[in-house]
């Protein structure tokens, strides 16, 4: 069974312990989760519906409590298949559509002026989201081994992308 990012990462948050779709919500915000997923606050529901459909979860109403407190919790099969598709994801080098090299592969359409801009620009942008990155993992520290990973994996990649940058707005000055 083929889990969506967004479909295992909500699966995974209830793997963890069972949680309500305001839990999740909540859970999401905290750890910055939308920066790396397409994770609304509407598919929430939507996407624990379809897990629920596929027994991967299953949810109980607590008494008295309102539909949208229902709270959802792993089956056996959702236990396996969010661990077997977690391993897939970490396992498998599998390209990923990036904008940013769409505009590289188009850049004899940029003046050389309106290039260097954007690249002024874009550096500015991953510097700022660098920090904010830096702050929420500070934030939330001590961090459980999965999220000090992502922080991690996280960083080196923005750091990354910001050293390319640097070095392209360097020689575009010299």
């Amino acid at each position: 069974m083929t889990l969506t990012a967004a479909e295992l990462t909500v699966l995974g948050l209830v793997v963890e312990e069972p949680r309500h779709g305001y839990d999740l919500e909540r859970v999401i915000e905290q750890r910055g989760i939308r920066r790396w997923t397409d994770i609304g606050f509407s598919s929430i529901y939507y996407l624990l519906g379809k897990l629920e459909a596929r027994g991967l979860v299953a949810a109980e109403q607590q008494a008295g409590a309102a539909k949208s407190r229902r709270v959802f919790h792993a089956t056996g099969d959702g236990r396996r298949v969010a661990a077997e598709q977690a391993l897939a994801f970490v396992r498998e080098a599998t390209p990923v559509p990036h904008p940013f090299l769409v505009g590289l592969a188009n850049l004899p359409l940029i003046p050389a002026p309106d290039y260097d801009e954007a690249l002024r620009s874009r550096l500015a942008q991953v510097e700022a989201r660098l920090d904010a990155v830096v702050r929420a993992e500070r934030a939330q520290a001590p961090l459980p081994p999965a999220a000090r990973e992502v922080f991690s994996y996280s960083l080196s990649l923005l750091e990354a992308e910001r050293s390319w940058l640097a070095e392209r707005v360097r020689v575009s000055h010299d």
